[in-house]
């Protein structure tokens, strides 16, 4: 405190994990998504292509992440998505949500919400919208850690 006046503290960066797991070689939208969430004012982790969802957990750990955002298009979600739960679970992790995206059938939206998985925005979502929500799961995570 400098006369009485306490000093103005800056909140962190919201940090995001993109990963494009299930040999699903279609990276065109993940780089979108990179550059929005940077934009927007994210730090952006990206592994590269074709992640296992063990590594995908490790990367999220060591680089102290608030969301892991995951795109497929090759129809292994549901298996991806269980996956990638189980090792959360299995390893204590809280305070990392989990955004899915890609193509997602609507009748597995509900099933993915139930076990943890948000948002499961399909192309031609605004990218405002995606934003937004991974504000506030982000929030959210942070609120658990």
């Amino acid at each position: 405190m400098e006369n009485g006046k306490s000093l103005k503290f800056y909140k962190k960066p919201i940090r995001v994990l993109l990963a494009k797991p299930a040999i699903d070689g279609h990276d065109r939208g993940i780089y979108i998504l990179a550059r929005a969430f940077r934009d927007a004012g994210m730090e952006v982790i990206y592994p590269g292509l074709l992640p296992t969802p063990e590594s995908i957990v490790n990367t999220a750990i060591d680089e102290d992440v608030d969301v892991i955002a995951i795109s497929l298009l090759n129809g292994a979600h549901m298996a991806v998505f269980h996956k990638l739960m189980t090792l959360l679970k299995k390893r204590k992790v809280k305070g990392i949500a989990v955004v899915g995206g890609g193509i997602i059938p609507d009748e597995d939206k509900a099933k993915l919400e139930k076990i943890g998985v948000s948002g499961n925005y399909g192309p031609g979502t605004p990218l405002s919208v995606i934003i937004e929500h991974i504000k506030k799961r982000a929030e959210e995570a942070r609120s658990e850690k």
